[in-house]
């Protein structure tokens, strides 16, 4: 039982943070101005009333209030939002490159810095 409660509460937490509770009222709302245009006209004519916007109902001014005030909110709590996960580092310490030129060896030279010793060191035993 708790668990299902948990679950009511997260998907009406996540259609309410949507605006889906102003989409079902304002069907609500074109229903019953449906149904009660249609009493005293054509269900045509009765649609188009519905639809034109020149006769609004109480509940389409609600909503439309509701939807206006929370557009207000959203426009001054503007503040500027931190993505947690992209934020560029604000200590981030950039080191200038420094191009560095190593020497060049042949490694297939036979020539090395010096020249045998001549003559050449004989054995002192021999």
């Amino acid at each position: 039982m708790l668990r299902c409660a948990g679950w009511i509460a997260t998907i009406s937490a996540l259609c309410f943070s949507i605006g889906l509770h102003w989409i079902a009222l304002q069907s609500l709302a074109w229903t019953t101005m449906v149904i009660d245009y249609s009493k005293h006209a054509p269900l045509c004519q009765a649609i188009v009333q519905t639809f034109d916007g020149a006769h609004p109902c109480s509940l389409c001014r609600v909503v439309s209030k509701g939807k206006n005030s929370e557009k207000k909110q959203d426009l001054q709590s503007s503040a500027p939002k931190i993505d947690m996960i992209c934020a560029p580092l604000a200590n981030r310490i950039e080191r200038p490159f420094v191009p560095f030129e190593y020497a060049m060896r042949d490694c297939f030279s036979l020539e090395q810095g010096h020249s045998p010793p001549v003559p050449p060191p004989r054995l002192l035993l021999s």
